[in-house]
């Protein structure tokens, strides 16, 4: 069946397409989580199937997971992998230096683990995730359940002496029950409207007794795919600085992804 795509999903393809063009056979490929992520992983089962491309996945979430073996891509863990070549994920944010915000899914933690143990990170989103300076979008930190409003509160009084325009927070709701990680942690929405400082930010929230890992991804992100509602690609490297644009080059993106 086939299904109209809006821009905004149009964007989002475009972008995981040429970002899987990346990936080699032979290569252990971090395989991130969220919705431009999983048509990454579709885009490289199809390229399993037809090209016979020869890959170990390690997924970050127990959700890529799933849709990687039902893609047809090999599994593995971290553990068994010890080193990757490459991760390929999304962000909710992105500024000029590549840095990043993620959480938006809840699997932060997973997913900075994966990048930090890979040879290289490619970002894959869209135009609107381009941002001055972060913060629009809220910092997922994930803490523990255990002592959770205690922690809560210390994160809202250190945010006082933090470089931010807001320092409410939220607990992550699932329906009626907090929204709860697939380590067994729940997660408080920042937000802070704009961080002045993130490095500095993402030290002191780790050093909160009850923080996990906050969503902040600092000098991790080595190229962003950026994809646009008419097909086109801007990649971005940090190490070279160089900003290189490409024009569509199609794929049946309604029927590859009318499952997801």
């Amino acid at each position: 069946m086939t299904v109209e795509m809006s821009p905004i999903e149009r964007a989002k393809y475009a972008s995981a397409r040429r970002a899987a063009e990346f990936v080699e056979s032979g290569m252990k490929v971090g395989l991130g989580t969220g919705s431009t992520a999983a048509w990454m992983v579709k885009r490289l089962g199809e390229r399993v199937r037809e090209e016979g491309l020869k890959i170990q996945g390690v997924p970050t979430s127990s959700g890529t997971a799933a849709l990687a073996r039902e893609a047809g891509i090999e599994v593995t863990t971290l553990d068994q992998a010890r080193w990757l070549d490459l991760t390929i994920d999304g962000a909710d944010e992105f500024d000029s230096n590549l840095n990043l915000i993620k959480g938006g899914g809840g699997a932060h933690l997973q997913e900075k683990v994966v990048a930090t143990a890979s040879d290289q990170m490619i970002v894959i989103a869209d135009a609107a995730k381009a941002v001055e300076t972060l913060g629009a979008f809220p910092l997922p930190v994930e803490i523990l359940a255990f002592g959770g409003q205690t922690t809560k509160a210390l994160i809202e009084e250190t945010l006082v002496g933090m470089d931010v325009l807001g320092r409410d927070s939220v607990l992550r709701m699932q329906g009626d029950t907090p929204f709860v990680t697939d380590e067994g942690n729940h997660i408080l929405d920042l937000k802070l409207r704009r961080i002045g400082n993130a490095r500095q930010l993402s030290l002191v929230l780790n050093q909160i007794p009850g923080v996990v890992e906050n969503g902040l991804f600092l000098d991790i992100c080595d190229t962003v795919v950026i994809g646009y509602g008419d097909g086109k690609t801007e990649i971005r490297d940090i190490h070279t600085g160089t900003i290189t644009e490409e024009t569509g080059e199609g794929g049946d993106a309604e029927n590859l992804f009318s499952d997801i």
